[in-house]
């Protein structure tokens, strides 16, 4: 018995007889077909949505949309890559019609562009919610480190530039310095040139490499990423009111009632009251220092009772800790014990090894207290559950390994934009199926609010 046999290759045939015989009904293709044709490119700040009546006719701006966030539900970022996909991919011809844009324009659609595939990004959050894939009740907030294009090398250079010139501007004021211009000149250039100042060293768990931190709400109904924002601080705690109230904006406005979860890097007792009077409840646990004096046996600070009366703190002892002074910079109150009292108590050596005790009071206590009490066991779980799995899904089967291609904050958030688009695309894609998602689609006009 013989083996299947192909046809010969100079056998004439009539492939394909037609694209659209080639895409199934319930293809992605599809649903990113009539999602993109329904927006109105205009307002969402796309340049040349609309032909121009003379001149070289361009490229539609819609046929890049759809070529990169097909490209990116495919972990093909490069544009070089995208541009030979173009030639041989059955799919992308019957989505672009068979155009083959070169990878300067791919390239440069996706430079100009970042507000607007942002905006992009919006507007599928608009319609997960008109179809009921997004109830923004519970809105769990988390972080992650993303690699830039910049090597650790190049960052610790200029870092290195940026202290020797410090150096220089303190060692200017001292009498009889010499200080040689033409490095200085030298230096200045390098650092002008550095294609890339914002990025920074962060700790991740492959060590301290350059990268940005890349913030992300996610619904927790069915996983679906509602707000998203790339920035250059390595910790959390700055970002719980921004995310907070970027999700509630996505999810209905300022007036929706939302329940946001977070770990405790986002513990912020200024942002929680601020998120509070916004009718966003905070279940993040409180960030506390713990007294690292002794030999751990010591007194917490939770064996103090405040007494807002008196604005004085009680000692296990009975004894009275009085007000001593504010340090905006901690945003804490600072209490201390009486000499005499501490020096003769009975319980110094479990209290403290200093002469008199001391303890400190947030200046937005109540509002930690509040917070720490909504993050409950269950609330973790949650948070866990539903912020784990889009993170996972962008590193890895989205960009194909977490590095960005575009080098800059602003390359950065484009690229994120994308990837969280064609996350959310490929989640409801999931949910409901191709059939079911299109025809959603074609019956949904999707407006820009100007």
């Amino acid at each position: 018995m013989g083996f299947v046999q192909g046809e010969g290759r100079t056998q004439g045939t009539l492939f394909p007889v037609c694209l659209e015989e080639l895409i199934p009904d319930d293809h992605v293709c599809r649903v990113i077909d009539a999602f993109v044709d329904k927006l109105d490119m205009s307002g969402l700040g796309f340049e040349r949505a609309e032909a121009a009546e003379t001149g070289r006719p361009g490229y539609d701006p819609r046929d890049l949309l759809k070529l990169y966030l097909y490209g990116y539900l495919q972990q093909i970022r490069s544009s070089r890559r995208l541009e030979s996909e173009c030639r041989r991919n059955i799919e992308l011809m019957w989505l672009l019609g068979r155009l083959v844009p070169d990878h300067k324009t791919i390239a440069e659609f996706r430079r100009m562009h970042r507000e607007a595939v942002t905006a992009v990004g919006v507007e599928m959050v608009r319609f997960a919610r008109s179809v009921g894939l997004v109830k923004g009740e519970w809105i769990a907030i988390d972080g992650s480190k993303f690699h830039t294009v910049s090597s650790a090398r190049s960052v610790r250079e200029r870092a290195a530039l940026e202290r020797y010139l410090e150096q220089l501007e303190q060692n200017d004021q001292q009498d009889e310095v010499v200080i040689d211009r033409s490095a200085v000149a030298s230096a200045l250039e390098k650092l002008r040139q550095h294609p890339e100042p914002e990025a920074g060293l962060m700790h991740t768990s492959h060590g301290l490499i350059p990268a940005y931190n890349v913030q992300a709400a996610v619904d927790a109904e069915h996983a679906l990423i509602v707000a998203q924002q790339v920035t250059v601080q390595a910790g959390d705690n700055a970002s719980l009111q921004p995310m907070a109230e970027a999700a509630q904006l996505a999810v209905g406005g300022p007036a929706q009632p939302i329940n946001v979860v977070a770990d405790a890097g986002y513990s912020n007792g200024q942002q929680a009251e601020a998120c509070e009077a916004k009718g966003i409840l905070p279940h993040v646990p409180a960030s506390r220092g713990v007294n690292n004096h002794g030999d751990g046996t010591l007194f917490d600070r939770t064996e103090f009772t405040y007494q807002p009366e008196s604005d004085t703190f009680r000692c296990p002892a009975g004894q009275t800790l009085v007000r001593k002074q504010l340090s905006r910079k901690d945003r804490a109150v600072h209490y201390v014990g009486q000499l005499e009292v501490c020096g003769t108590c009975a319980l110094k050596s479990r209290c403290t090894t200093s002469s008199r005790r001391s303890v400190s009071r947030h200046l937005h206590e109540e509002a930690l207290q509040r917070m720490q009490q909504r993050a409950t066991p269950q609330a973790m779980q949650l948070r866990r559950a539903v912020v784990e799995h889009p993170f996972a899904n962008l590193k890895y089967r989205i960009f194909g390994h977490p590095r960005f291609l575009l080098r800059g904050l602003h390359g950065a958030q484009t690229e994120i934009s994308l990837g969280v688009a064609a996350y959310n695309l490929k989640r409801m894609l999931n949910i409901l199926g191709g059939r079911q998602l299109n025809t959603a689609l074609q019956g949904t006009r999707i407006r820009f609010p100007r």
